[in-house]
């Protein structure tokens, strides 16, 4: 993507059993400087609590090197749970790509 942007797609259930993998690839593209995340949570079924906190772990890192990470297009069920833990007041969360990459600081 554009202006060192990096988009990561999750799908299924974001929970106790799979956080550390996405928390895993959200290190990675820390690793490489890529602070600019957009990860797009159309297709997660279920996120629990243990999901949600790696996104929470992450986020002053990717701040404190002049980056964000924006979350797309969570469900219902998603939001919900976003709503209960007080991501929504945290986080951007956007409906589109066009919408999350124009989101993010010139």
């Amino acid at each position: 993507m554009k202006g060192g942007i990096v988009y990561l797609s999750v799908e299924g259930f974001l929970d106790a059993h799979t956080f550390e993998m996405m928390d895993a690839e959200i290190q990675d593209q820390f690793e490489q400087g890529n602070y600019r995340v957009i990860i797009d949570l159309e297709k997660v079924e279920y996120i629990s609590s243990a999901g949600a906190g790696v996104f929470i772990g992450n986020l002053s890192v990717a701040q404190e090197n002049e980056g964000e990470i924006i979350l797309i297009k969570p469900n219902d069920n998603v939001k919900e749970v976003f709503d209960l833990l007080g991501i929504t007041l945290m986080f951007k969360i956007c409906y589109d790509l066009r919408e999350a990459v124009s989101a993010f600081p010139a």
